[in-house]
This record gives C-alpha cells, structure tokens and sequence, in this order.
C-alpha cells in the first residue's frame, strides 16, 4: 500500500472473559492478520517507574506495589473486582495510555487492516474508534464453568462476570460474532469466514 492508498481498517477485537478471544486473536495472527494487544499494552504502560504506576500507587496504597517496584497484580485485583469504583479509578489511570498506543500503531499500519484486542472496548466507550467489532462469545453459565476450570471460586468468578457488560450486550452490538460455544475447529471456522469477510471489505473500498 501506498502513502496514497486507502486507510487501513480498524478492527476490534472483543468478548467477555473466558468466552474464547484469546484464541480467535492467536488464530487470527496465524491467519497472518496484524495484531495488537491491549492487554499487554497494559501490562506495558504500568512498568517500573512508570507515571502510570505512581499514580496508582499514591490512588491504592503502597500494598499493591511489590518488593520490586512492580505492580501487585494480585493484590489490585483483589481492590477492583470487588469494588466498581475503584476500578473505574484504575482504569482512568491505564485506559488513556492503552488508546493513544493503539492509535499510534494503527497509524503506522500498512496491511489492508489490522486488529486491536480490547477486552473492555464497549465499557470503555470506544467502540466508534473502529471500522467494525468482532466479538467472541459463548453462554454466560459458560463463561462461569470456563473460570472455574482455571481455579477460581465460584464468588471470584462471578465478580469477574459482573465487572463487565452482559455477553449478550456485546453480541447485539457487534459487526460479526464468533460462538465459542462448540468445538475449536467449529470455532476457527468461524474466525476463516470472518477473516475472509474483512478481506472482502478491505477490496471493496479500494
């Protein structure tokens, strides 16, 4: 693509927790699709004397800093979760570094599209950043088993569920959904025909 050609399109990628985004964003990446992760974008931007991690420091305490200087990642979990306003706190500290990050790599993109992995896209109000979201999403009882499975009680679990919107909330919202719901091979199907839709689109507006 030229400095002249179209803007590349901006996909979001986004689910609940445990409803399978991981493994539509990893499939995607095989699928030679750009990619673009915000929840290491987080982890980044609260490194080690970074303003970011001051900042929640002197908002939460020293307790959720760790002997090394690092973020307590378990410690803060333990404040947000239970707890909605210290989490939109958090947030207000992280989500600005995490977008301005996202907005300067799509800028210097140079695929026909690429894809953003935002787990909290509609909490966060952004979703009209993007040229179309895909969602990943399974049943919400679902979601629940697949947590527990990973070794959470089943009151952590539920916290985690309640601190996002409803599955169904992003569903109806969404340009293309994929159902985790069935089998892997039944769910990368769906990633191939979402993929290959994107690429159709991308030839369209040329």
């Amino acid at each position: 693509m030229t400095a002249a050609g179209p803007r590349p399109l901006r996909i979001a990628l986004t689910g609940g927790i445990a409803t399978g985004k991981s493994h539509c964003a990893a499939r995607f990446t095989a699928l030679g699709v750009p990619l673009i992760d915000a929840d290491q974008l987080a982890r980044d931007v609260v490194q080690p004397g970074s303003p970011a991690l001051a900042a929640i420091g002197a908002l939460f305490g020293p307790h959720v800093i760790d002997v090394s200087g690092a973020l307590d990642r378990q410690a803060i979990a333990r404040v947000v979760f239970a707890d909605a306003e210290a989490r939109r706190d958090l947030e207000a500290i992280i989500h600005p570094h995490v977008y301005a990050a996202i907005e300067r790599w799509f800028d210097g993109l140079s695929a026909p599209f690429g894809i953003a992995d935002i787990p909290l896209l509609f909490e966060t109000n952004r979703a009209a950043d993007f040229d179309a979201v895909v969602v990943a999403a399974c049943p919400s009882e679902q979601q629940l088993n697949r947590l527990r499975q990973r070794g959470l009680s089943d009151t952590d679990a539920r916290h985690r569920l309640a601190s996002q919107l409803p599955i169904e909330d992003k569903v109806s919202r969404a340009d293309f959904v994929i159902d985790t719901s069935g089998s892997i091979e039944q769910t990368d199907e769906q990633v191939v025909e979402v993929w290959e839709r994107l690429r159709a689109r991308t030839r369209q507006e040329k």
